[in-house]
């Protein structure tokens, strides 16, 4: 199979389309055949040794949003059948080897993809949409007349997060640049704050909830929008020096959150997808072999929604199942 291999951890020059030994799935896991791949902020980090290194080995093959069809089972997984159609974020934040023609997981690391959504919106929802719904509604427990603050909230994670809180019935406030507010308002957002004009922090009190991926003085600056008592939910609080010091001397609550690979929680943005709640942005796609310039666009920090590879084509019911 063709996959994006790299050798050594650096810049988009160590990325090479390879041809690779298909992988084989063992009791429990599923094989899949990859239509799409999504590209995050953590595959970037990733290549250049910056993220989670210290549980990967080189060579190594990046990825880990995929959407495809279920081409074999391994024994003991009635979940799916050869021939489904499959959404996932496998092994997160272990290899999964997205970037590639075939994948391998555990069933339960995958969800059927809803009708109506595409391979293409599909791959790029697996780790934005469960970073959203697990900081929101297993963390934070979001509910109804909450006030929720999305940072970011024309990114990747920030679009899927405004559109989860207001499912959830909260109020919802995003920041994004100007240019974008129209696009945040019309996924709801009650109010847009430009974080490139306003102090953010001054400009936003009282929230119940904080959704952050920003870390450093972003990270810290987010606890001063939260009532007392209310919590920060920080992807990055690694990376924010003093966090949870500053926290407790304002009366707040930061979590420390990283996303987990999750079938059920896979299956609940199906469902918002399904009642027409949630929508995925796809900024642009890009062929397998330009990986490279995909990590290129995502590395600017300036998408909407999100990036996608074009991996393969589908394979329809009846190739699968031969």
């Amino acid at each position: 199979m063709r996959a994006i291999r790299q050798s050594a951890w650096g810049g988009t020059e160590t990325m090479a389309l390879v041809e690779v030994a298909r992988p084989a799935p063992v009791f429990g896991e599923v094989l899949v055949r990859v239509v799409a791949a999504g590209v995050n902020p953590v595959d970037v980090y990733t290549r250049r040794g910056q993220a989670y290194n210290q549980v990967l080995d080189l060579p190594f093959i990046n990825g880990w949003d995929v959407a495809g069809e279920v081409v074999e089972t391994g024994y003991g997984t009635p979940r799916f059948r050869p021939g489904d159609r499959v959404f996932g974020m496998p092994w997160f934040p272990r290899a999964a080897g997205g970037y590639a023609e075939y994948v391998t997981a555990p069933a339960r690391h995958f969800a059927r993809m809803p009708d109506g959504l595409g391979f293409t919106e599909a791959a790029a929802l697996p780790l934005a949409g469960l970073t959203a719904w697990q900081m929101l509604v297993e963390v934070a427990a979001v509910a109804p007349g909450q006030r929720v603050l999305v940072a970011g909230a024309a990114g990747g994670v920030g679009h899927l997060a405004v559109q989860i809180a207001k499912a959830r019935g909260a109020h919802v406030t995003g920041t994004a640049s100007a240019a974008k507010h129209a696009f945040v308002r019309g996924l709801g957002a009650d109010e847009v704050i430009d974080y490139t004009t306003s102090e953010v922090s001054g400009a936003v009190r009282d929230m119940d909830v904080v959704v952050q991926m920003f870390g450093g003085r972003a990270g810290l600056d987010a606890l001063e929008c939260l009532r007392p008592g209310g919590v920060l939910v920080s992807a990055q609080a690694a990376w924010t020096p003093g966090l949870h010091e500053r926290a407790g001397e304002l009366g707040v609550r930061a979590v420390d959150y990283l996303v987990d690979p999750d079938g059920a929680g896979l299956g609940a943005l199906a469902g918002l997808v399904a009642d027409g709640r949630l929508k995925v942005h796809v900024d642009a796609v890009f062929p397998l072999a330009r990986a490279a310039a995909a990590h290129d666009r995502v590395a600017t920090g300036r998408t909407t929604g999100k990036i996608v590879l074009a991996v393969g084509e589908p394979a329809g019911d009846e190739e699968a199942r031969g």
